[in-house]
Protein backbone atom coordinates (compact mmCIF):
# COMPACT_ATOMS: atom_id res chain seq x y z
CA UNK A 1 0.00 0.00 0.00
CA UNK A 2 2.51 2.34 1.22
CA UNK A 3 4.54 1.49 -1.91
CA UNK A 4 1.82 2.47 -4.23
CA UNK A 5 1.03 6.25 -2.62
CA UNK A 6 4.89 6.62 -3.02
CA UNK A 7 4.44 5.69 -7.20
CA UNK A 8 1.52 7.56 -7.80
CA UNK A 9 2.90 10.70 -5.71
CA UNK A 10 6.16 10.71 -7.92
CA UNK A 11 4.35 10.75 -10.74
CA UNK A 12 1.86 13.38 -9.66
CA UNK A 13 4.98 15.68 -8.66
CA UNK A 14 6.52 15.36 -11.80
CA UNK A 15 3.69 16.02 -13.80
CA UNK A 16 2.84 19.17 -11.58
CA UNK A 17 6.38 20.09 -12.48
CA UNK A 18 6.00 19.73 -15.77
CA UNK A 19 2.78 21.64 -16.03
CA UNK A 20 3.63 24.08 -13.92
CA UNK A 21 6.62 25.01 -16.84
CA UNK A 22 4.26 24.44 -19.63
CA UNK A 23 1.28 26.54 -19.06
CA UNK A 24 0.46 29.78 -17.34
CA UNK A 25 -0.90 30.10 -13.76
CA UNK A 26 -4.69 31.29 -15.30
CA UNK A 27 -4.29 28.22 -17.11
CA UNK A 28 -3.24 25.47 -14.40
CA UNK A 29 -6.28 27.47 -12.19
CA UNK A 30 -8.90 25.93 -14.61
CA UNK A 31 -7.71 22.29 -14.06
CA UNK A 32 -8.00 22.44 -10.47
CA UNK A 33 -11.87 23.23 -11.13
CA UNK A 34 -14.05 20.09 -11.44
CA UNK A 35 -15.96 20.80 -14.86
CA UNK A 36 -19.12 18.90 -14.83
CA UNK A 37 -19.55 18.90 -18.30
CA UNK A 38 -16.33 17.30 -18.90
CA UNK A 39 -17.06 14.74 -16.32
CA UNK A 40 -20.77 14.09 -18.58
CA UNK A 41 -18.74 14.13 -21.86
CA UNK A 42 -16.07 11.55 -20.39
CA UNK A 43 -19.43 9.14 -18.73
CA UNK A 44 -21.11 9.47 -22.50
CA UNK A 45 -18.21 8.61 -23.71
CA UNK A 46 -17.94 5.31 -21.46
CA UNK A 47 -21.14 4.44 -22.23
CA UNK A 48 -20.49 4.42 -26.05
CA UNK A 49 -17.10 2.51 -25.23
CA UNK A 50 -18.77 -0.43 -23.62
CA UNK A 51 -21.90 -0.53 -26.11
CA UNK A 52 -19.37 -1.30 -28.77
CA UNK A 53 -17.67 -3.77 -27.16
CA UNK A 54 -20.01 -5.71 -25.69
CA UNK A 55 -19.72 -4.22 -22.07
CA UNK A 56 -16.38 -4.20 -21.71
CA UNK A 57 -14.76 -0.97 -19.30
CA UNK A 58 -12.22 1.42 -20.45
CA UNK A 59 -9.86 1.22 -17.52
CA UNK A 60 -5.94 0.75 -16.47
CA UNK A 61 -5.11 -2.04 -14.37
CA UNK A 62 -4.92 -1.76 -10.96
CA UNK A 63 -4.49 -4.18 -7.88
CA UNK A 64 -7.03 -6.47 -7.33
CA UNK A 65 -7.42 -5.80 -3.56
CA UNK A 66 -7.40 -2.12 -3.49
CA UNK A 67 -11.21 -0.36 -2.25
CA UNK A 68 -13.70 -0.35 -5.17
CA UNK A 69 -14.33 3.68 -5.33
CA UNK A 70 -10.23 3.60 -5.91
CA UNK A 71 -10.29 0.53 -8.84
CA UNK A 72 -11.80 1.63 -11.70
CA UNK A 73 -9.16 4.43 -13.44
CA UNK A 74 -10.39 5.44 -16.93
CA UNK A 75 -8.08 4.54 -19.62
CA UNK A 76 -8.17 7.54 -21.71
CA UNK A 77 -6.25 6.03 -24.65
CA UNK A 78 -8.73 3.68 -25.18
CA UNK A 79 -11.30 6.13 -25.70
CA UNK A 80 -9.22 8.75 -27.89
CA UNK A 81 -8.33 5.40 -30.44
CA UNK A 82 -12.05 5.26 -30.69
CA UNK A 83 -11.96 8.38 -31.50
CA UNK A 84 -15.54 8.69 -28.47
CA UNK A 85 -13.31 11.66 -26.86
CA UNK A 86 -11.30 14.72 -29.16
CA UNK A 87 -9.23 15.54 -26.24
CA UNK A 88 -8.36 14.04 -22.84
CA UNK A 89 -10.01 16.54 -19.96
CA UNK A 90 -7.95 19.79 -19.11
CA UNK A 91 -9.22 18.61 -15.17
CA UNK A 92 -7.49 14.49 -15.32
CA UNK A 93 -4.40 14.08 -14.16
CA UNK A 94 -3.50 12.64 -17.58
CA UNK A 95 -3.62 16.25 -19.24
CA UNK A 96 -1.92 18.46 -16.34
CA UNK A 97 -4.89 18.51 -14.17
CA UNK A 98 -5.58 17.44 -10.31
CA UNK A 99 -7.98 14.89 -10.89
CA UNK A 100 -7.87 10.97 -12.03
CA UNK A 101 -11.23 9.99 -14.00
CA UNK A 102 -13.10 6.88 -12.05
CA UNK A 103 -16.11 4.73 -12.75
CA UNK A 104 -18.11 3.60 -9.98
CA UNK A 105 -20.60 0.16 -10.10
CA UNK A 106 -19.65 -0.68 -13.62
CA UNK A 107 -21.42 -3.87 -13.73
CA UNK A 108 -25.01 -1.81 -12.18
CA UNK A 109 -24.57 1.67 -13.25
CA UNK A 110 -22.08 3.13 -14.82
CA UNK A 111 -21.21 6.39 -13.56
CA UNK A 112 -17.67 8.84 -13.98
CA UNK A 113 -16.33 10.32 -11.07
CA UNK A 114 -13.42 12.28 -9.52
CA UNK A 115 -10.47 11.22 -7.07
CA UNK A 116 -8.69 14.41 -5.53
CA UNK A 117 -5.23 13.99 -6.21
CA UNK A 118 -3.90 16.52 -4.08
CA UNK A 119 -5.17 14.28 -1.46
CA UNK A 120 -3.01 11.45 -2.70
CA UNK A 121 -0.58 13.75 -2.49
CA UNK A 122 -1.46 14.50 1.07
CA UNK A 123 -0.84 10.95 1.65
CA UNK A 124 2.43 9.88 0.22
CA UNK A 125 4.27 12.77 1.89
CA UNK A 126 3.22 10.76 4.92
CA UNK A 127 3.93 7.64 3.75
CA UNK A 128 7.57 9.21 2.76
CA UNK A 129 7.95 9.92 6.74
CA UNK A 130 6.28 6.60 7.58
CA UNK A 131 8.53 4.66 5.46
CA UNK A 132 11.22 6.37 7.35
CA UNK A 133 10.34 6.07 10.56
CA UNK A 134 9.26 2.18 10.54
CA UNK A 135 13.04 1.21 8.77
CA UNK A 136 13.81 2.73 12.77
CA UNK A 137 11.18 1.10 14.67
CA UNK A 138 9.40 -1.92 15.18
CA UNK A 139 5.80 -0.30 15.23
CA UNK A 140 3.88 2.39 13.46
CA UNK A 141 3.75 5.76 15.08
CA UNK A 142 0.38 5.17 16.54
CA UNK A 143 -1.72 7.86 18.40
CA UNK A 144 -5.03 7.51 20.32
CA UNK A 145 -7.33 4.42 19.33
CA UNK A 146 -10.30 5.85 17.62
CA UNK A 147 -12.10 2.84 17.03
CA UNK A 148 -11.02 -1.29 17.12
CA UNK A 149 -7.96 -1.44 15.07
CA UNK A 150 -7.67 2.09 13.93
CA UNK A 151 -4.99 4.71 15.38
CA UNK A 152 -4.66 8.25 15.04
CA UNK A 153 -1.13 9.29 14.27
CA UNK A 154 1.46 10.38 15.79
CA UNK A 155 3.29 13.11 13.82
CA UNK A 156 5.71 14.08 16.50
CA UNK A 157 7.12 11.08 16.13
CA UNK A 158 7.59 11.50 12.30
CA UNK A 159 8.99 14.79 12.57
CA UNK A 160 6.17 16.61 11.61
CA UNK A 161 4.62 19.96 12.90
CA UNK A 162 1.49 19.40 11.97
CA UNK A 163 -1.33 16.81 10.39
CA UNK A 164 -1.16 17.54 6.34
CA UNK A 165 -4.03 19.22 5.19
CA UNK A 166 -6.81 17.12 3.47
CA UNK A 167 -9.56 19.11 2.38
CA UNK A 168 -12.83 17.18 1.79
CA UNK A 169 -14.36 17.14 -1.94
CA UNK A 170 -17.57 17.03 -0.45
CA UNK A 171 -17.62 19.47 2.48
CA UNK A 172 -13.89 21.63 1.95
CA UNK A 173 -13.46 20.66 5.43
CA UNK A 174 -10.33 19.79 7.00
CA UNK A 175 -10.22 15.58 7.16
CA UNK A 176 -7.93 13.80 9.41
CA UNK A 177 -5.85 10.38 8.99
CA UNK A 178 -6.28 7.53 10.48
CA UNK A 179 -3.46 4.30 10.42
CA UNK A 180 -4.61 0.77 10.93
CA UNK A 181 -2.68 -1.98 12.80
CA UNK A 182 -0.28 -2.29 9.71
CA UNK A 183 0.26 1.51 9.37
CA UNK A 184 -1.87 1.62 6.34
CA UNK A 185 -3.45 4.99 5.61
CA UNK A 186 -7.04 5.82 5.21
CA UNK A 187 -8.72 9.19 5.31
CA UNK A 188 -11.41 9.65 7.45
CA UNK A 189 -14.85 11.11 6.00
CA UNK A 190 -17.40 10.58 8.63
CA UNK A 191 -17.43 14.38 9.29
CA UNK A 192 -19.10 14.00 5.36
CA UNK A 193 -21.08 10.98 5.58
CA UNK A 194 -22.53 12.37 8.67
CA UNK A 195 -23.53 15.63 7.43
CA UNK A 196 -24.46 13.48 3.97
CA UNK A 197 -26.96 11.31 5.91
CA UNK A 198 -28.97 14.27 7.42
CA UNK A 199 -29.16 16.34 4.85
CA UNK A 200 -29.76 13.05 2.14
CA UNK A 201 -33.10 11.03 2.62
CA UNK A 202 -32.04 7.34 2.54
CA UNK A 203 -32.93 4.35 3.47
CA UNK A 204 -29.18 2.64 4.89
CA UNK A 205 -29.62 0.02 7.22
CA UNK A 206 -27.15 -1.60 9.68
CA UNK A 207 -24.51 -3.33 8.32
CA UNK A 208 -24.76 -1.40 4.80
CA UNK A 209 -21.58 0.34 3.45
CA UNK A 210 -22.85 4.19 3.24
CA UNK A 211 -20.28 5.42 1.49
CA UNK A 212 -22.28 5.67 -1.86
CA UNK A 213 -24.80 8.68 -0.20
CA UNK A 214 -21.25 10.55 -1.08
CA UNK A 215 -21.09 9.29 -4.50
CA UNK A 216 -24.51 9.71 -5.52
CA UNK A 217 -24.79 13.21 -4.72
CA UNK A 218 -21.86 14.90 -5.59
CA UNK A 219 -18.97 14.39 -8.61
CA UNK A 220 -16.12 12.46 -6.31
CA UNK A 221 -15.58 9.54 -4.71
CA UNK A 222 -14.18 8.75 -1.32
CA UNK A 223 -10.91 7.69 -2.09
CA UNK A 224 -7.99 6.02 0.15
CA UNK A 225 -11.34 5.69 2.63
CA UNK A 226 -12.37 2.16 4.80
CA UNK A 227 -15.80 0.90 4.82
CA UNK A 228 -18.80 2.82 6.73
CA UNK A 229 -22.32 1.97 8.41
CA UNK A 230 -24.73 3.22 10.54
CA UNK A 231 -25.82 2.31 14.25
CA UNK A 232 -28.52 4.11 16.10
CA UNK A 233 -27.89 7.27 13.30
CA UNK A 234 -24.25 7.35 14.01
CA UNK A 235 -21.70 6.96 11.31
CA UNK A 236 -19.34 3.70 12.72
CA UNK A 237 -16.38 2.11 10.59
CA UNK A 238 -17.88 -0.87 8.95
CA UNK A 239 -15.12 -3.30 10.52
CA UNK A 240 -16.52 -2.33 13.76
CA UNK A 241 -19.74 -2.62 14.76
CA UNK A 242 -19.98 -6.43 15.49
Amino acid sequence: MNKRFLIIGVIFLLTTTLTGCLFPNEELGKNKIPNESQVEMVEEAVLQYMDETDGLIPIKTKEADIDAYDKYLIDFTSLKERQLISEIPGTAFENGGVYQYVIVTPEEDPRVKLIDLRITEAIRSVNVKLDTYRSKHLYPPFGEEVADGLFSINYDKLGMKSPPEIISPFSQSTLPLLMNIDGELFVDFRIDLQQALEEYDHSFEEGDDIRSILVDHHAFVPAYSLGYTIKNGEVQFLETTE
